[in-house]
């Protein structure tokens, strides 16, 4: 039986539905993103509790001509399914060259502008209303944007200027956590029509027009009137904060009766001014089980869509939940360690913590920049503040851990999630650009662990130091002793500030290696031993400050020394290390660094993207063989690397 999505190839053809027809395609655009999540993983309950919403929203605007943004871009595959690529979906969604998983605006002129993070809906639709008015191009800019993402900060510094300037927008309020008003009622229901009906609105504003035309006394009149009817809406519906704003409120409106919002969403359209549409959804509409527990199938790795069971488990331990039980640990023991969070508890590990020391725990939602000056004003007064924020997350609050946390040098302990590549959620959440910005902070210490044992026990470090910020950053994933099982058999020395471990010895090539590239570098070196290369592998551990004084001896014993690090090369890791050579006399034109190029790095599986941008041991090995081959060739008989050498041969 022919299904209404297979004549949907784009909006076009949505709007030659009948509005009565909308229903049923909603269904069998659920049905769509439920198969294709469960066979390709991915965001799930968001986009099925938007589905109703994106067709509306598409069959009522003139997409792509008008600017529709979607915040947090968790929430977009209906969009996706709507607007040319279900077919793209369903056969390349998060892989490597295809369907992103998220808003993409290289991907379709329906994506007009990338939203991977939470927040900047609002502020560039604003500015993309400004720009149209003064270019005097008509066309309508609708911002989405969810109940947790409208808390930060950013969301209401956009609401504040879009009251105020009084430009054409609609910000659309996806409220699926019921956390700001009641459930829907048929008074409410009135009122919105009522509110967004054209001929109400054109007589509020002849009244207007004729109050303020009575001498003297017009403008108190319309004070007086304007309260009256702002005191009965207040009573009746919950939209006081964002008319005090300067924005006009509608709702709240059943984000699931697709009927009423096509009736409704056209007279909102016409509204001159800014307008606030509060729509009630529920996360996961449409699956079950995705219902009755939205936090468990916000995502899914892919499952059984009849029992929901997931087809591969993974029984290894992962960083975050070395964290998570760290952590836990460490405040049995210490009652000044507290918890904080940007809206991640489960991502970070820290639902048990929560559960555990509820009094210590605290999730801000996606308010990382508060996140951050929270903590410093915890440790200011003598407790032990954890900020577990993801990598790509705490690039929002670069400013308040300069001017709250270091400027002040306030022990706060930042334990940095999905640092490097994440994969198939692509670069608006690669976490590559932690080691660049952080280790420029004076005070601030920057770790990286080679393992999970290392982790837990740099966590236990941090804790006891109390004089300084601390940092560390792991990798999203399994922990690295159960991809290369030689970790966990090398010997273990104690946690030490600024001091790293040599893990291999070698004369040709000294591999300085940190974090999640530990265990790569030690597998190439083994690689090279067969081109009879020998190479030593140094742990860095600390970023900042640098073991001086090891990886000086031993890149002066050695030919060639390669920087190893899955961070951005620009000011990382390695431009650490070659500032340390240059400024001890080394020859910095025989060193080698291995990370993330200049570029942001697409979407696709880890290892796909390891291999990418040669980050693999192969790739690793390849290219310092190919490095020492032509150091190797060249006419100097003596170490390059070795300052006294050379300083010996010209005399």
């Amino acid at each position: 039986m022919a299904r209404l999505l297979d004549s949907i190839h784009t909006p076009l053809e949505l709007r030659k539905l009948s509005k009565e027809q909308l229903p049923l395609l909603a269904r069998e655009v659920r049905d769509w993103i439920i198969e294709t999540v469960a066979d390709k993983g991915g965001h799930l309950g968001g986009g099925l509790g938007v589905t109703d919403l994106a067709i509306a929203l598409h069959y009522c605007l003139d997409t792509p001509n008008d600017f529709l943004v979607w915040d947090v871009g968790h929430q977009v595959q209906p969009h996706k399914v709507l607007t040319g690529r279900k077919d793209a979906f369903r056969k390349t969604f998060r892989e490597y060259k295809g369907i992103s998983g998220l808003v993409n605006a290289s991907e379709s002129p329906y994506d007009p502008f990338t939203t991977g993070h939470g927040g900047p809906s609002i502020s560039a639709a604003l500015g993309v209303a400004v720009a149209r008015r003064l270019k005097n191009k008509k066309s309508r800019v609708v911002a989405v944007i969810g109940d947790t993402s409208i808390a930060s900060g950013m969301a209401f510094e956009a609401l504040n200027h879009a009251g105020h300037l009084q430009d054409n927008i609609v910000v659309i309020l996806n409220d699926n956590k019921m956390s700001i008003s009641p459930s829907v009622g048929a008074l409410s229901k009135y009122l919105s029509r009522v509110l967004s009906d054209p001929r109400f609105n054109h007589l509020r504003n002849e009244i207007e027009k004729l109050v303020r035309s009575v001498p003297k006394i017009g403008e108190e009149m319309l004070k007086k009137l304007k309260h009256v009817e702002e005191s009965v809406r207040h009573l009746l519906v919950p939209g006081r904060l964002f008319e005090d704003l300067g924005f006009r409120y509608v709702g709240p409106l059943d984000g699931h009766n697709v009927l009423e919002l096509v009736d409704i969403l056209p007279n909102i359209f016409k509204m001159q001014g800014p307008v606030l549409v509060h729509v009630l959804t529920q996360k996961g509409k449409g699956m079950d089980m995705a219902e009755k527990d939205p936090v468990r199938w916000h995502a899914s790795t892919p499952f059984d869509v009849r029992t929901g069971e997931l087809k591969k488990k993974s029984a290894e331990t992962s960083y975050t939940k070395i964290f998570g039980q760290t952590i836990c640990r460490l405040a049995d023991s210490n009652p000044l360690i507290t918890a904080v969070t940007g809206g991640m508890p489960e991502g970070t590990g820290l639902l048990a913590f929560g559960e555990k020391f509820p009094a210590r725990f605290f999730d801000v939602g996606i308010s990382e920049e508060h996140a951050v000056t929270v903590c410093a004003g915890m440790a200011f007064e003598g407790m032990r503040p954890v900020a577990a924020i993801y990598s790509t997350f705490l690039q929002r609050a670069f400013d308040q851990i300069i001017h709250d946390v270091a400027l002040q040098n306030l022990p706060v302990m930042f334990c940095i999630d999905r640092a490097g590549l994440v994969g198939e959620d692509g670069p608006t959440h690669h976490g590559v650009f932690d080691l660049s910005y952080l280790r420029k902070i004076p005070n601030l210490v920057l770790m990286a662990p080679r393992d999970g044992k290392e982790l837990e026990a740099m966590i236990a470090f941090m804790v006891a130091c109390t004089d300084h910020p601390t940092a560390v950053r792991y990798p999203r994933g399994a922990v690295a002793e159960s991809v290369y099982p030689a970790l966990a058999d090398l010997p273990r020395s104690a946690i030490e500030l600024g001091r790293g471990e040599r893990l291999r010895a070698g004369d040709d090539i000294c591999f300085v290696a940190v974090g999640s590239m530990v265990g790569p570098a030690l597998e190439a070196a083994r690689l090279l031993e067969s081109d009879g290369i020998s190479s030593s592998v140094i742990n860095a551990r600390f970023v900042k400050p640098l073991d001086e004084s090891l990886i000086l001896r031993e890149a002066r014993n050695a030919r060639l020394v390669v920087t190893v690090e899955e961070g951005s090369l620009p000011g990382g890791f390695g431009s650490a290390v070659l500032e340390l050579l240059a400024k001890n006399g080394v020859d910095v034109g025989h060193a080698l660094t291995l990370g993330i190029p200049d570029r942001f790095i697409e979407a696709g599986s880890l290892s796909i993207l390891l291999d990418l941008i040669g980050l693999t041991p192969n790739k690793i090995a390849q290219s310092a063989n190919s490095a020492f081959r032509r150091l190797a060739s060249s006419p100097a008989q003596v170490d390059p690397l070795n300052p006294v050498a050379m300083a010996s041969e010209k005399s």
